[in-house]
């Protein structure tokens, strides 16, 4: 019998192996019908979680031995193309919606800046970092701070304005109203607008946005607002390296990072890597 791999964090342990195995498209031929051995797929998913988790240079991988940088690369593209990485997340939030752990109840709504030093597309200037290149993610979350929806857009897009697009790119259905209500929306000073507060309403949820007067006397209170299970799932997000500083030019590389992340975030909150 083989070893079992655990999850030491830069490996892939068997379980979450099974669930991303069956998500990977055919092995396209060879043009040529022969050529050395075909790298591992297993081999190349270790190697761009490697990536994701220390922020190194794909260059690196050629002296970690796993996976050569350019198999580890060419896999990733063909992978990001084929929606893996969003497939692998959505089918984490449905195990998580069939064993009824995502709470509805409250959810919470934040951005997060992170560097974006290469810049390229979604990117632009952050105007707490000196207006050096940065990226934004705005971020969705359940009542338990499992990652329901992320989109991402330059440093300096305003929070409100990404209100929408993030509550639309939600990846699981929403129970009936009828079933779970209500279904709070938990968000900070950023989001007091009038169409903030109208879009939530709009689209079923009770909002609960706090001014910053509420929130300086709810902290000298001792209490903590609802939406912390939201800053605690973006400090999750920061701990994959890759994330917590963008190098990727492509937008589609970099989303595909944090569908990669937030997977793995939604299968262990639901328990199966324990």
């Amino acid at each position: 019998m083989g070893m079992v791999k655990q999850d030491d964090g830069w490996r892939l342990p068997d379980r979450l192996w099974a669930q991303m195995e069956p998500l990977l498209p055919p092995r396209k031929p060879h043009p040529l019908g022969c050529h050395n051995p075909r790298v591992s797929d297993r081999a190349a998913m270790d190697a761009i979680l490697f990536v994701l988790r220390t922020g190194c240079q794909w260059n690196a991988l050629n002296g970690t031995g796993i996976c050569s940088s350019s198999s580890a690369h060419r896999r990733f593209q063909e992978w990001v193309e084929a929606g893996v990485f969003e497939e692998f997340w959505m089918q984490g939030l449905l195990s998580a919606a069939a064993l009824r752990s995502i709470d509805w109840s409250w959810l919470a709504l934040d951005g997060a800046m992170t560097k974006a030093p290469l810049g390229g597309k979604k990117t632009g200037p952050n105007p707490t970092d000196r207006g050096k290149g940065g990226v934004k993610r705005s971020l969705l979350t359940d009542g338990n701070g499992l990652p329901l929806a992320v989109v991402i857009d330059g440093a300096n897009r305003h929070d409100m304005k990404l209100a929408r697009p993030t509550l639309e790119a939600l990846k699981v259905e929403r129970p009936s109203l009828l079933t779970v209500w209500p279904q709070g929306l938990c968000m900070d000073k950023g989001y007091d607008y009038p169409e903030i507060w109208r879009l939530a309403v709009e689209m079923g949820y009770r909002p609960h946005i706090r001014s910053r007067g509420e929130e300086a006397q709810r902290r000298r209170a001792g209490q903590r607002a609802r939406r912390w299970v939201v800053e605690r799932t973006h400090s999750w997000l920061n701990r994959f390296r890759g994330l917590l500083i963008r190098w990727a030019k492509k937008a589609k590389n970099y989303l595909a990072f944090l569908h990669f992340a937030c997977g793995i975030i939604t299968w262990r909150t639901i328990g199966l890597l324990g």
